[in-house]
């Protein structure tokens, strides 16, 4: 078998296994959204124990320049809240609130599924 004819034969099971890829997670992000959405909103009393920040870094190739490249950064921030029959829950928080809140504030945390709301500090 020559190299084209490999090709021909590799490239559409390439091309639907990414495309495969990507419908898949689109699907689910659909449904934990759909799924959030369904959900009452819900205050609770609770306490923040920890918090923290996931950073992503990318590098970019500049298109025909293989001596520059560019990098990137992006942040992902979570905050760790403890209620009073001591469950914990992880939520993803906008960078604004992240910085405004701090470890140990006690407050009432207003979540819909997995989907922060907002937090009031007492």
């Amino acid at each position: 078998m020559d190299m084209f004819g490999i090709m021909r034969f590799l490239f559409p099971i390439g091309f639907f296994a990414v495309l495969g890829v990507i419908i898949f997670t689109a699907v689910r992000g659909i449904i934990g959204w759909s799924r959030n959405n369904a959900q009452p909103r819900i205050p609770a009393e609770a306490k923040v124990a920890a918090k923290r920040a996931d950073v992503s870094h990318h590098r970019h190739h500049t298109a025909g320049d293989h001596h520059h490249a560019h990098t990137s950064a992006s942040t992902v921030y979570y905050i760790t809240f403890e209620f009073l029959s001591g469950d914990r829950m992880e939520l993803h928080v906008p960078a604004r609130e992240y910085g405004l809140i701090a470890e140990g504030d006690g407050g009432i945390l207003t979540s819909q599924g997995t989907r922060f709301i907002s937090f009031e500090r007492r």
